[in-house]
């Protein structure tokens, strides 16, 4: 694996603010929102974040699934915010904006857990391969939690009305 560059080190120490971030504003409020203290840091270093992976090309492949993660939270960031604008879709806004900000964390999570194992020990590290079992049930405990955790949200935004 090539060294982390400047770039790599400014993009990490984001999304794991992001990712702190956004644990904090589920754990306190339930959703990931503009209106929260935490929601907003989430959401200015999830772009940051984004952003940067679309700069970061050392792996040595051009356009990877990295880079496709960071188009569909740049996506999904967007499409949270213009879900409330928008006078038809007010009745589904909340769940809507739900969905897109949540799915943003599980696309945090996915590039973090490939590097982190792809990377630490360093000098050994614990997989060698994007396609090792370890990685994949890693996705998929990710997949469960975020359909568990977005099932959860849609309890709560029911229960608030």
């Amino acid at each position: 694996m090539p060294p982390i560059t400047l770039l790599g080190w400014f993009h990490t120490i984001i999304a794991i603010i992001a990712i702190l971030a956004g644990v904090v504003a589920l754990a306190k409020y339930k959703v990931i929102t503009p209106g929260q203290r935490s929601g907003r840091i989430y959401l200015a270093c999830t772009f940051i974040a984004a952003a940067t992976a679309l700069m970061i090309y050392n792996q040595g492949t051009g356009f990877g699934p990295a880079h496709a993660l960071a188009v569909l939270t740049l996506l999904a960031l967007a499409g949270g915010f213009i879900v409330m604008r928008i006078p038809l879709l007010a009745k589904f806004a909340a769940y809507l904006q739900a969905l897109c900000f949540s799915g943003t964390l599980l696309f945090h999570m996915i590039p973090a857990i490939t590097d982190g194992l792809r990377r630490l020990p360093v000098g050994d590290p614990v997989v060698d391969r994007f396609d090792d079992p370890l990685l994949r049930g890693f996705y998929l405990l990710f997949l469960a939690l975020f359909v568990v955790g977005y099932a959860a949200q849609v309890v709560w935004l029911r229960r608030r009305g």
